[in-house]
């Protein structure tokens, strides 16, 4: 059984926290490469700057998960 037929069989609550998941991983991915962005800024080299807004991607990202995980917490913890 593939991943979207799996996805599609879980409750809505499963799929929330799901989505919030991997979200919060995306985010994670955001602030490392943010930081990695940071640390690597040498100034002799202008073209490693780079254009990705990862902190607003970041922010974006862990709003977006944390809402979706706070929709779903109350049905995955009471078990409805």
């Amino acid at each position: 059984m593939d991943i979207v037929a799996q996805f599609a069989l879980m409750s809505d609550a499963a799929q929330l926290a799901a989505t919030g998941a991997a979200l919060w991983v995306f985010a994670g991915f955001a602030a490392l490469m943010e930081r990695r962005r940071a640390k690597g800024r040498d100034l002799d080299r202008l073209e490693q700057v780079g254009w990705v807004p990862w902190t607003g991607l970041f922010m974006l990202a862990a709003m977006l998960g944390g809402g979706c995980l706070a929709m779903s917490l109350p049905v995955v913890i009471g078990g409805l």
